[in-house]
């Protein structure tokens, strides 16, 4: 698809992960939203193939895997590079737009005041149990001969996703359930598009991990 001819609006509003890549590039989306990306690349000498190459990137992170059909450590390498990464960029992005939406609009019934320091809190915790499955757990999945001890570090890692969904909870209760009000500026709404492919990227995270690959290693 052609997203030269997109108002850079349309595509942080549209395509998860794009508000990251625009503000990498400093390109304003949300007071300039109404110009073409062609435009913008051209104003501020972008590299044309290299950005729709990047957007491309961020669409077929949407690709259907059949997971089942994936070895241990193939699974792994694929959490590793689908989610543990694509998690830390989130939250980053993340909590800047809701910074943005907060500092701006914050005296406005339905801002999402708090939602910056939950996602800040999310991060910490998020990373700690990213960590734990680097450093301990993923590497015992990915031997030759997986470990006896290794129900222990899945224990606890399904205890971390019990309380990650907790944390999506309070998104929900703090977004009005991720809900735009009429008239939110570009930043709101990519914001909470953004959420919405967070939310949805990290349930499919946990069910990857708790219902296929855990479940594999210990049999259920």
């Amino acid at each position: 698809m052609n997203y030269l001819n997109w108002p850079i609006s349309k595509i942080a509003t549209e395509i998860p992960g794009a508000t990251a890549l625009f503000f990498a590039h400093r390109i304003n989306f949300c007071c300039q939203g109404h110009l073409v990306l062609s435009d913008v690349i051209e104003k501020r000498n972008i590299d044309r193939e290299e950005i729709i190459s990047d957007i491309e990137v961020l669409l077929s992170r949407q690709t259907a895997i059949d997971y089942h059909n994936l070895s241990n450590k193939e699974l792994v390498e694929h959490i590793l590079t689908r989610y543990h990464r694509v998690h830390r960029v989130q939250l980053e992005e993340l909590i800047r737009l809701s910074e943005r939406v907060e500092e701006v609009h914050f005296d406005k019934p339905n801002c999402p005041n708090g939602l910056a320091n939950h996602l800040k809190n999310m991060y910490v915790e998020l990373e700690d149990h990213m960590q734990k499955e680097e450093l301990i757990l993923f590497p015992m999945l990915q031997a030759d001969t997986i470990p006896a001890m290794v129900s222990g570090p899945i224990s606890v890692m399904m205890a971390d996703h019990e309380a990650h969904i907790a944390e999506i909870e309070k998104i929900y209760q703090l977004t009005n359930d991720v809900t735009l009000h009429a008239g939110a500026c570009n930043t709101w709404t990519a914001l909470y598009l953004g959420l919405q492919a967070f939310i949805s990227d990290l349930n499919m995270h946990i069910h990857i991990e708790n219902a296929i690959l855990f479940a594999r290693v210990e049999g259920r």
